[in-house]
């Protein structure tokens, strides 16, 4: 269905399972992947007013004045237990230990991002801090706690210590305060070491046929409408339910085919800025009249008996367009700030712009390849439309006076900016993705008068070289363009002016169709310049907040604002107009929250007479994936090179959100090798790993009876690691990585668990351990070696 370019290959998906929230990314030079996160299981947020309390964490943490409030008056309670020296001598210790519930990471010191074991009523403690507590204040525990275990232990300094532990010391309390890896990038949106953008997703509906627009009515209702391009527009109530009768439906009128990649059907809708008032909204489709293919632009009103529904019997045609060809059909409506209606045609189709002397793009007389500007209001008697007073080309010969801009090829969703919430700055700007040729994808900000280059330019390049050396072409360059090796069709998106997540006020995050790429650009208020960082999807336990997810279908198709201006994007895994594949997802900051109720709203009742369909979410959190490496029988080769047909992947195609999103295929099932894994011997291992390809680290997989499997052991030791590298050839083991440092190998059957070894056995087999495929573990525990020929300075 989108413009201008070839159809990639699709992709089947299976659903992925929910163990990924237990998932924990481990990175040898850094502490457990950063992850503030609340005892409600959201991010911490900057509080709206001073915290006189816990005021060390006025800045940014989980307390707002309300919960501090709170926090002080159970403070005061504890006191009021303790004589003068027990006061002068517990008084610190018992604030620090109450406000650790505004810490950032108050989940994890109080282990609440861990649903197996029991909420903790003392945050987590450093061992020499404990020691302090517990030689000057343990009278307290009581007062501070209603564990059992703790009061008994209370006397025993070790017992109590060893209780009052973390299994991650990054985390524990006070030294993760001074932990530069976890506090110097706090509250900021994450960064890979790519510098790509790690956010999370909530899904928000699906089973839709190519969602291609998702509009509110800005009525107060806070209703949402998604358009499929096969006609039919679906109304949702706030709670995400929808409503079984569709609130449009011209699927008999509208244009389309269900093969993948047509650009004609239903491509827009917007509502009337006055819509509350006057019932008015305008779509966009493609018609067949006679023989030929046009675009129309109708109004619609809504029906007076039901304010779900629109009244079909009421359409009127503002305008319509003839299509020489199939694509380029543009198809974005939007009212600006001024109260016009703006509309969005593609330049005809085929390649070039091979229309006329120079194109209907740069031909004023045609209404393609252009942003249209008229005037609909107060239209009831007289013409169906006004052309606006101001508008550029109003006195010019020969020019058409709808023109607002020209030079567009196939601008694929627009937007309006509604402003920095407090100063306003960037208000009414008018953002497009304008589809390209076969060189550059570019973004623009749409002005009066202007014109944006094709076919003379495509992006910043020369397109047709003899229109681009004309001085008079005074064309207006985009504010970023990207090459085809990035992505081959732009989806244009808006300006982040939302309230739940501050960091992402003024992004201007959009995506690419082909490639399923999520872009974000910042504009530098100083140079005027747009940075460029690419969004990728939260790995470990960044997005592991409940109702998140961190994958999506691959073919981004439009982007989208509720009406309270939270970000929304949709896409499909099949890009046909018959495939219900198609799903809507909020953008969501893991890193910073708005402060609670600071983001509230009543939404205006809405009266429902048709049936409601509750939402159902169907996706699910999906943990990052091994990249694919050259993951042979090594061994095997190296006994019998000619027995080998290579590479077999004992993994999966890795899941690389930077570079394009999931397309959710099943994962393969390890293949057999004709006439090579008998010679295997039982124990033989390999290393897997997604970064490195020498060989000398990696995933431990291990061969059993004719098959390989992985070893998954939360005490995966030094002396285990050993075993391992000295049966690959390498002289030392220089770590014993856990937690699947180096990837879940989940094709794969877990064979070995709680293995112990001293060192000197030939193989893990000849260790003691649970017995070949018993476990009472997870792939989020799978084991792996660095192995080197060079001794550790630890050991030397």
């Amino acid at each position: 269905m989108r413009p201008g370019s070839a159809k990639p290959p699709g992709g089947l998906g299976l659903r992925i399972r929910l163990q990924a929230v237990l998932w924990l990314l481990v990175v040898s030079a850094a502490p457990a992947a950063l992850h503030p996160q609340c005892l409600d299981f959201k991010p911490p947020f900057r509080p709206n007013r001073d915290l006189e309390f816990c005021v060390m964490y006025r800045e940014f943490g989980c307390c707002d004045q309300q919960k501090d409030q709170e926090l002080m008056a159970r403070y005061y309670q504890i006191m009021e237990n303790l004589d003068l020296g027990g006061y002068e001598s517990c008084a610190a210790f018992v604030m620090e230990l109450l406000c650790q519930e505004c810490s950032p990471y108050a989940a994890h010191l109080f282990d609440a991002e861990d649903p197996s074991t029991p909420l903790r009523t003392i945050p987590g403690l450093c061992p020499d801090y404990c020691s302090q507590f517990w030689n000057e204040c343990r009278s307290v525990i009581p007062s501070l706690s209603n564990d059992h275990r703790l009061h008994h232990a209370k006397d025993n300094q070790n017992r109590l210590c060893k209780l009052l532990e973390l299994d991650d010391a990054d985390y524990c309390y006070p030294h993760l305060l001074s932990n530069q890896k976890l506090t110097q990038n706090l509250g900021r949106v994450q960064r890979d070491s790519d510098g790509c953008l790690q956010l999370c997703l909530e899904e928000v509906a699906n089973g839709l046929r190519n969602p291609l627009a998702m509009v509110h009515a800005n009525d107060g209702t806070h209703r949402f409408f998604v358009a499929e391009q096969v006609g039919l527009v679906w109304a949702y109530l706030p709670d995400r339910s929808k409503l079984e009768k569709p609130f449009l439906n011209i699927t008999k009128a509208v244009l389309t085919s269900s093969w993948e990649g047509d650009e004609r059907g239903f491509l827009g809708i917007t509502f009337h800025p006055k819509y509350k008032y006057n019932g008015k909204l305008y779509v966009y489709y493609s018609v067949e009249v006679g023989f030929d293919e046009r675009i129309r632009i109708s109004e619609f009103r809504v029906s007076a008996n039901d304010m779900n529904l629109v009244d079909h019997t009421s359409e009127r045609v503002i305008l319509e367009i003839d299509e020489p060809a199939s694509n380029h059909n543009g198809g974005m409506l939007l009212f600006g700030d001024d109260g016009y209606l703006y509309i969005f045609t593609g330049d005809g189709g085929m390649a070039g712009d091979p229309f006329g002397t120079f194109g209907n793009a740069q031909n004023k007389s045609a209404l393609l390849g252009k942003v249209l500007r008229i005037d609909v209001d107060n239209n009831e008697r007289g013409p169906l439309y006004r052309i606006p007073p101001d508008n550029p080309f109003i006195l010019e010969h020969d020019a058409r006076p709808e023109v607002y801009a020209y030079g567009v090829r196939n601008m694929w969703r627009c937007s309006v900016d509604r402003g920095d919430p407090q100063t306003k700055e960037g208000k009414s700007r008018i953002f497009c993705g304008d589809v390209g040729q076969n060189k550059y994808e570019e973004v623009d900000i749409i002005k009066k008068g202007r014109n944006y280059g094709w076919r003379a330019k495509e992006g910043f390049s020369c397109y047709d070289k003899k229109l681009c050396t004309n001085s008079s072409l005074n064309d207006v360059l985009p504010i970023y363009a990207y090459p085809h090796k990035v992505g081959k069709s732009v989806t244009g998106g808006y300006v982040y002016r939302g309230c739940e997540h501050p960091n992402l006020n003024g992004l201007y995050i959009f995506g690419d169709f082909m490639t399923g790429r999520l872009m974000s650009l910042k504009e530098d208020k100083n140079s005027g310049q747009w940075k460029y960082n690419e969004v990728c999807m939260g790995v470990g336990l960044t997005c592991a907040f409940p109702g998140l997810i961190n994958s999506y279908y691959p073919y981004i198709i439009s982007f989208a604002e509720d009406e309270s201006g939270e970000l929304y994007f949709m896409s499909t895994e099949t890009p046909s107009a018959t495939s219900p594949s198609g799903v809507v997802y909020k953008v969501v900051d893991p890193s910073r929250r708005a402060p609670p109720r600071q983001c509230h709203y009543d939404p205006l009742p809405v009266r429902v007479k048709s049936s409601l369909i509750p939402f159902v979410p169907k996706e699910t959190l999906v943990p990052p994936e091994p990249e694919p490496t050259k993951s042979y029988d090594w061994l095997l080769e190296l006994l019998d090179p000619s027995s080998v047909r290579r590479p077999a992947m004992s993994t999966p195609a890795p899941i690389r959100p930077t570079t394009r999103p999931p397309r959710r295929k099943g994962r393969p099932r390890q293949k057999t090798r004709t006439g090579g894994t008998s010679e295997l011997r039982n124990g033989a291992v390999r290393l897997v790993s997604q970064e490195f390809l020498q060989g000398d680290r990696g995933r431990v997989e291990i061969y059993v009876d004719g098959e390989w499997g992985t070893v998954c052991d939360d005490l995966w030791s030094k002396q285990n690691a050993k075993v391992v590298c000295r049966q690959l050839g390498f002289q030392h083991a220089l770590k014993a990585a856990r937690n699947s440092e180096f990837g879940e190998g989940r094709g794969l059957p877990i064979l070995l668990d709680d293995v112990q070894c001293n060192g000197t056995e030939s193989n893990l087999l000849d260790c003691t351990h649970a017995g070949v495929g018993k476990h009472n573990c997870a792939h989020y525990e799978d084991a792996g070696v660095i192995c080197g020929n060079t001794k550790p300075a630890a050991e030397e």
